[in-house]
């Protein structure tokens, strides 16, 4: 990426995404670099969670606020293609989720750190590349950041857990409310009511949340 898309990217920090309500848990939320410290994946945004990494069906979107350097936007949440953001420029940048095996690629932007790429990892020696863990529904790997180094996401002990996909509402219970809280995304056509990942928010996302919420966790 050059000069040009660091610009642009900049300019994307700034504009607040179309985010609900982080999926995060409320307790394993922290990931750590070594140069920056350690990174809340949750708690952005005014109440806390409002603008925190939302896990969509194939890429995230969101605010992790690291501790020593400020924001890292991971992408607004509405790729330009729908179901994966392109990440040639500034104007179309986050993490996309390989759906069949987890793994993560494409780039975060934090204005006092650079880019971070979640394909790093792969390059590392043994290679350690990001992805999440489908069986634990947690991170696990490295991403690289060009003036960071490496952050790990594959601590035992602090590491990013999402929710229970049928946990919508992100209170750690899979019920009524959370169909409830669905159904109020969905009719406002909001970004996290697109179940399927397809860039369109229609009835086959309510039959999606609907599959996902009669599994439970």
């Amino acid at each position: 990426m050059n000069a040009t898309s660091h610009a642009c990217a900049a300019l994307a920090l700034l504009a607040s995404p179309a985010l609900a309500q982080s999926d995060v848990s409320l307790t394993n939320k922290w990931s750590w670099g070594e140069n920056i410290g350690f990174m809340n994946w949750r708690d952005a945004g005014d109440p806390d969670g409002a603008q925190g990494v939302q896990l969509y069906s194939s890429f995230l979107g969101g605010y992790v606020w690291c501790e020593n350097v400020g924001w890292m936007n991971l992408g607004d949440g509405t790729p330009a293609k729908g179901s994966s953001y392109a990440n040639v420029n500034g104007t179309d940048f986050g993490v996309n989720l390989n759906t069949s095996d987890g793994s993560l690629t494409g780039y975060g932007w934090g204005e006092n750190v650079g880019w971070v790429n979640f394909s790093g990892g792969a390059l590392a020696k043994p290679a350690q590349p990001a992805r999440l863990d489908l069986a634990t529904n947690r991170l696990r790997g490295y991403a690289w950041g060009e003036n960071v180094g490496w952050i790990n996401l594959d601590d035992g002990e602090h590491f990013v857990a999402f929710n229970c996909p049928g946990d919508f509402n992100g209170d750690g219970l899979v019920d009524t409310r959370d169909v409830i809280a669905f159904l109020n995304a969905w009719t406002s056509r909001q970004a996290s009511a697109d179940c399927d990942g397809n860039g369109v928010v229609d009835t086959r996302d309510v039959l999606c949340f609907l599959n996902l919420w009669a599994a439970g966790c």
